[in-house]
């Protein structure tokens, strides 16, 4: 399938997710697809991703095989510094026996890193920063939900990363081994009634014999504060894999630090097809601060100055209080007659 037939698919059976920002007050995780969004965690926050999950794999007629076995994604993500920027390491790890469906049928047990990769990712546009017809409109549900055109203008990051991968590995190309450079170009586009479309453009193991081109369309929309669904499709194009994958899912927030999360992974080809189920988790350990806060414009700090204020007062009329005492006393003094 092409990926423009791909993209049509995707946009026909999508129906929603969830939104991602900057930093908010509830834990936004790329989960459970496996497009980046443009956003970062926001600064002194950490999160922690990760999903094991179940997989089938079927290869007919020619070179026949079958794949079953579990692994695992996982990924850590860190705000340093700005806003903007984000600090990651992500990976999955698959457990697997691949049997060869011939006359002396084989059992190949494979253990390794499907891909270990580290790197940073930095927002270098953001449409949605400082504006205030952007803000929720109190009194009206409709304006909330109404069509924006600049909704149509993206955010835009850019990511910087190794992919890390050891030898021997079964799923990488023969002889593959060390560091490898991996680019990225992440945009999203929040639309009204909690709309989201996230697009990824991946260039992955460049210099290899394994590189290859990515892209990764997720459309999602929360339905409810705590529930939302997804749709995506992911294509893949090299000499040594290709293939385009569908995922259907949904999450469910627990709280505003935690994350459960579920979806289903298919293809539409037999060499090989493809099925995985996966079921998953977002957690957050949330250390962040405003800048309102760190210029003194809290409402703590507010209160602060009110009672400075307040007590600089109560000194200045006890000194006006001493000043008038001892303007009396003189007077008092001046009236004494000794004579």
């Amino acid at each position: 399938m092409s990926p423009i037939k791909s993209i049509l698919l995707l946009l026909f059976c999508l129906t929603v997710t969830q939104a991602f920002c900057q930093y908010t007050d509830v834990i936004n995780s790329n989960r459970p697809g496996v497009s980046r969004s443009a956003f970062s965690v926001g600064t002194n926050v950490a999160q922690f991703e990760f999903g094991p999950y179940m997989l089938k794999e079927e290869r007919t007629p020619a070179a026949a095989y079958e794949v079953s076995g579990f692994g695992i994604d996982f990924a850590a993500r860190y705000g340093l510094l700005f806003e903007e920027l984000e600090l990651n390491i992500e990976g999955t790890y698959q457990n697997d026996t691949k049997t060869f469906m011939s006359n002396f049928s084989e059992d190949d047990r494979r253990a390794n890193f499907k891909f270990l990769a580290v790197g940073a990712k930095y927002l270098i546009f953001d449409p949605y920063k400082n504006a205030e017809e952007d803000k929720p409109n109190l009194y009206s549900w409709k304006a909330n939900r109404q069509f924006k055109w600049k909704s149509l203008i993206p955010a835009v990051s850019v990511y910087l990363g190794a992919n890390y991968d050891t030898k021997p590995n079964p799923y990488t190309f023969t002889g593959i081994e060390g560091f490898s450079p991996k680019v990225m170009i992440a945009t999203q586009n929040n639309f009204s009634g909690g709309w989201v479309l996230v697009m990824n453009l991946i260039k992955d193991r460049i210099g290899t014999d394994q590189s290859d081109f990515q892209y990764i369309l997720t459309l999602t929309h929360s339905f409810s504060p705590k529930w939302v669904i997804f749709g995506e499709t992911q294509g893949i194009k090299s000499d040594f894999y290709a293939d385009n994958l569908f995922r259907f899912g949904g999450a469910y927030l627990w709280g505003k630090d935690f994350q459960l999360d579920t979806a289903l992974t298919f293809n539409t080809k037999d060499t090989p097809s493809v099925f995985a189920v996966n079921f998953g988790a977002s957690y957050r350990l949330d250390f962040h601060r405003d800048k309102e806060i760190d210029n003194g414009t809290s409402a703590e700090n507010e209160g602060i100055r009110r009672s400075n204020r307040s007590g600089k007062n109560k000194k200045r009329k006890k000194s006006d209080a001493s000043d008038s005492d001892s303007k009396t006393n003189k007077r008092k003094k001046k009236e004494i007659d000794f004579d």
